[in-house]
């Protein structure tokens, strides 16, 4: 599937489970909602998602692990916080340089407007 229609599904489960739930609940619901949702579309995904750290030959388990992996394309950051801060966008792009993703979408669910918590996140060769 094209990673943009990919994208597309992921934004329309997002929105379907911001407007059930609404903004204030824990991240881990948003996350659980989300990919039950996104499965539910029948994308394939993953939750947790350990990435492990690769440093010349060495292969650390550093403990960094991917809210939502969807389709082994798009890594989801999913935060319930009252605003989006720098070290979530280094966290989400650290994720893509570890998964080998280009595309990922950071997603705050406390908001009252969804469009507002927003963000996609690509990462340059």
């Amino acid at each position: 599937m094209d990673i943009e229609k990919i994208f597309k599904t992921i934004l329309d489960c997002a929105f379907k489970v911001h407007t059930a739930l609404g903004p204030g609940l824990l991240e881990s619901a948003y996350e659980e909602c989300l990919y039950y949702e996104i499965k539910k579309s029948g994308l394939k995904v993953e939750k947790q998602k350990s990435l492990p750290l690769v440093y010349e030959e060495i292969k650390l388990d550093a403990g960094y692990r991917v809210d939502l992996l969807v389709e082994n394309k798009v890594v989801i950051e999913l935060k319930s916080v009252e605003a989006l801060a720098d070290i979530h966008l280094a966290q989400i792009l650290t994720y893509l340089k570890l998964s080998g993703c280009k595309l990922g979408l950071l997603v705050n669910f406390n908001v009252k407007h969804l469009k507002d918590g927003i963000k996609r996140v690509i990462r340059s060769a």
